[in-house]
């Protein structure tokens, strides 16, 4: 008889889903993420197209159904580091990084976080704002307890042994430095991988402007700006606290390096006006575009909603970003072959969606294929999306390639139907 476990990789938007339609169908789901947290990309969002919903709210329901439901065992902090196939199931092996704070004693009062004399850069924020050793990535995070980083943690890279602050801080005895790594295994009869994607690093890119100019932002630091539980509550800000009067938006970035449209940059990009227009109406917004892709049908009417706004969008063959008498000036040469130079208090770099930093290594654990965009492979991308090459391993969301929420809820009940057939 089949192995009637299902092991999803990623607790991102489509993984959360798969594993909630597994356990509705008496299925016993493994769900590991790396992160301390599930949620993934969308939980950094403050609002989604093309309805302009509250994320967070959209996904907490969720978050909380995967969190207490019986059928599916949530393992964070948590990477694939073997997989052995066996006759009719397989044999998995994940590492489990210690939390060193006990999910059971903690209840979230934070008050462990200002004891902690380590500040570091707060990399689910974007940089933008500091954390401490122990720490949760924003307010709200679920689960909402904190996670020790043993390589900045005083005591535990060996700097100052003795190091109590959080432990002494907390009434619950909640922190515990005595938790350790663990290797466990598991046996499976099919995997789904919904491991998400990563955005393109823009920093090489030297005609942008970014890190060279301050108030250059990619777009995931613009939704961390914007977002009510991101590092100034919501408040819009520069990083040299100028008033706002004029936004460019650049679309396609790293389009030609990579040699793909991601499907999705036009219309978070069009959101991001859409913000802009609320926080800061009387600002003059444009937005700069090679190609405009508006798929789905609802989204041409929000794309036209946002040009009635008052966004005014530029199509352009090549753009620079410069200096010109201390202001940010960009330059675009546009189709005509006329050059147009536009003044911007703030801009705003759209990136391209990018396989997942740990793709490769996964693939290769699993034994399945990459495409040519490093993203995974599938039998046939317009037959069998989220079949791979390898019997029992499915793929989903953007793990296989960029997509949007419902594309991406969309593969994982897919996903979950194969599993379904599979093992039976």
């Amino acid at each position: 008889m089949k192995q009637h476990n299902v092991m999803v990789v990623g607790a991102g938007v489509a993984g959360m889903k798969a594993s909630l339609l597994l356990a509705q169908a008496g299925v016993k789901v493994h769900l590991i993420e790396r992160e301390s947290l599930i949620g993934g990309q969308t939980i950094k969002f403050e609002e989604v197209y093309p309805n302009m919903e509250c994320a967070t709210c959209m996904v907490a329901p969720i978050q909380q159904d995967v969190l207490q439901n019986e059928d599916i065992e949530v393992s964070l902090l948590s990477t694939l580091k073997k997989v052995e196939e066996k006759s009719d199931s397989y044999e998995v092996e994940i590492e489990k990084k210690a939390r060193y704070v006990s999910l059971e004693n903690c209840i979230g009062c934070n008050a462990c976080f200002d004891p902690c004399p380590v500040e570091l850069d707060n990399t689910f924020e974007e940089n933008l704002s500091k954390k401490k050793a122990i720490s949760v990535p924003c307010p709200g995070a679920l689960p909402n307890v904190p996670t020790i980083d043993p390589a900045n943690c005083l005591r535990l890279n060996g700097k100052k042994k003795d190091c109590k602050a959080c432990q002494e801080a907390c009434m619950f005895d909640a922190v515990d430095f005595s938790q350790k790594d663990e290797k466990v295994k598991i046996d499976v009869g099919a995997i789904i991988v919904t491991t998400g994607f990563d955005m393109f690093d823009v920093k090489p890119l030297d005609e942008y402007g970014y890190g060279k100019y301050p108030n250059v932002y990619t777009a995931m630091e613009f939704e961390r700006l914007y977002a009510q539980n991101g590092p100034t509550e919501g408040k819009l800000v520069l990083r040299d606290d100028k008033p706002i009067k004029s936004i460019g938006i650049i679309h396609c970035i790293g389009r030609k390096e990579l040699g793909y449209c991601s499907g999705v940059c036009c219309m978070y990009s069009a959101k991001i006006a859409q913000f802009l227009k609320h926080k800061a109406p009387d600002a003059k917004i444009h937005e700069f575009y090679r190609d405009l892709c508006i798929p789905g049908k609802s989204y041409q009417n929000f794309y036209e909603s946002t040009r009635k706004k008052g966004v005014n969008f530029i199509r352009f063959n090549e753009i620079h970003v410069g200096k010109s008498n201390g202001n940010i000036e960009i330059t675009c040469s546009e189709e005509n072959g006329q050059d147009q130079k536009i003044k911007a208090d703030m801009v705003i770099l759209s990136p391209a969606l990018i396989p997942g930093k740990d793709t490769e290594t996964l693939a290769k654990i699993l034994g399945v294929g990459l495409d040519t965009h490093g993203f995974f492979a599938t039998q046939n991308q317009q037959l069998s999306p989220v079949i791979t090459e390898k019997k029992g391993i499915f793929i989903a969301g953007c793990a296989e390639g960029p997509k949007d929420i419902p594309d991406s809820i969309a593969q994982a009940e897919a996903a979950v139907g194969k599993v379904l057939l599979h093992l039976q």
